[in-house]
């Protein structure tokens, strides 16, 4: 296992630095012990870059992903679609002729940075001995990326959901290494309603026979059936009241009887159809223990923890330039969060709105409404 990392090389940056668009790479960045005082030998990084850095590294946009993302935001030369396609690349409002744009796969994840699936140095998955991971800890791992492609201030930090909190993070851990800030849907601490869907989401897996305390890979079963049932809570959570009505209703799914079923083996309604596909679509891309290590991440998530207060970490951040943005029909991260947020800033800043029926995806489906404000605000 590679360890012997030089950061602030200028050959390494360059190496790091300059390769094709939107293919994962890695860096190894040595060892880190966690904000809890966990430790592990090696993190790995799984990241991936758009775009040219220009000669004085002025040009760098940091974007992070959200709870079950990953740092593929662009196709850029992929065959893989992006997450945010239609925002980030050529001519678009995040400009890769421009800007150079980095994203890495948070650590605990299982998209090529170090998880609890990563292996030891015995060749063990590191299952339930994973450290407890924080927002913190993911920032404080990103900026060693940062060193090592030669980036000494971001432009701009980017993010929304989960990738929203991160941002504020490395604002508020690093503000003399980020010039703007973007925190689309996010908040500067979880509420203790987020922390309750998510416990729930938790549970379902740790509840899941197959779960095995955290150290199932080497068995023939995987807690599929919790990771399902949480992405099942958490997505109708993402998703809002009236367009679930508008899109399914009371409709059954073809095919089948909600109501009339001699037993309990009844059929299903739309609604519960499209749960059941979005459960299988994540069961099968993703690892139930770096969905516990993640979500366990976003319900620690303050801003606060070391400075005294939100309100003493905020205040660190006058130098910084920020834009908050909410999706108006959000019924996870609510509106009024968002208005707290830039409220509470050293420079108070208006909260620009993202239009949307569907809930707080509209972040992932709709962001492009910011394009404008972004262009003359960020990106000029």
């Amino acid at each position: 296992m590679e360890t012997d990392v030089v950061l602030y090389d200028a050959e390494t940056a360059q190496t790091l630095g300059y390769a094709p668009d939107g293919i994962l790479r890695h860096l190894h960045t040595g060892e880190y012990t966690f904000e809890t005082g966990g430790v592990l030998p090696d993190v790995v990084l799984g990241f991936e870059t758009w775009g040219t850095l220009n000669e004085d590294a002025s040009n760098a946009v940091y974007i992070a992903h959200a709870l079950t993302g990953d740092s593929h935001v662009a196709r850029g030369l992929s065959t893989e679609p992006g997450w945010w396609d239609g925002f980030v690349g050529p001519g678009k409002t995040v400009d890769t002729d421009r800007y150079f744009v980095v994203s890495a796969n948070m650590v605990g994840g299982c998209s090529g940075s170090t998880g609890p699936a990563s292996l030891d140095p015995d060749g063990k998955p590191w299952g339930s001995r994973f450290p407890f991971t924080t927002i913190k800890d993911s920032v404080r791992l990103e900026a060693r990326l940062a060193d090592a492609l030669g980036i000494k201030v971001w432009h701009t930090v980017l993010g929304g959901s989960m990738g929203g909190a991160r941002v504020l993070e490395w604002a508020v851990e690093f503000p003399e290494r980020v010039k703007n800030c973007v925190v689309v849907a996010a908040t500067a601490e979880s509420s203790a309603e987020q922390i309750a869907f998510a416990q729930a989401q938790s549970a379902a897996i740790r509840l899941d026979p197959d779960f095995a305390g955290g150290d199932y890979y080497a068995n023939d079963n995987v807690p599929s059936a919790g990771l399902g049932l949480a992405r099942r809570i958490a997505h109708i959570t993402y998703r809002a009241e009236p367009e679930l009505e508008v899109r399914f209703g009371r409709s059954a799914q073809d095919g089948e009887a909600p109501v009339g079923s001699k037993d309990l083996n009844r059929g299903r309604y739309q609604v519960e159809s499209y749960l059941d596909h979005q459960a299988g679509k994540l069961v099968g891309r993703f690892d139930a223990n770096s969905y516990l290590v993640l979500t366990d991440a976003l319900m620690s998530h303050d801003v606060g923890r070391g400075h005294g207060s939100v309100e003493a970490a905020l205040s660190r951040l006058g130098s910084v330039n920020f834009f908050v943005s909410a999706v108006d029909s959000d019924r996870l991260y609510w509106p009024e969060q968002s208005e707290r947020l830039a409220k509470s800033l050293p420079n108070p800043v208006e909260v620009r709105y993202i239009t949307s029926p569907i809930g707080h995806d509209g972040f992932l489906t709709d962001i492009e409404q910011l394009g404008d404000a972004l262009r003359n605000q960020i990106f000029s």
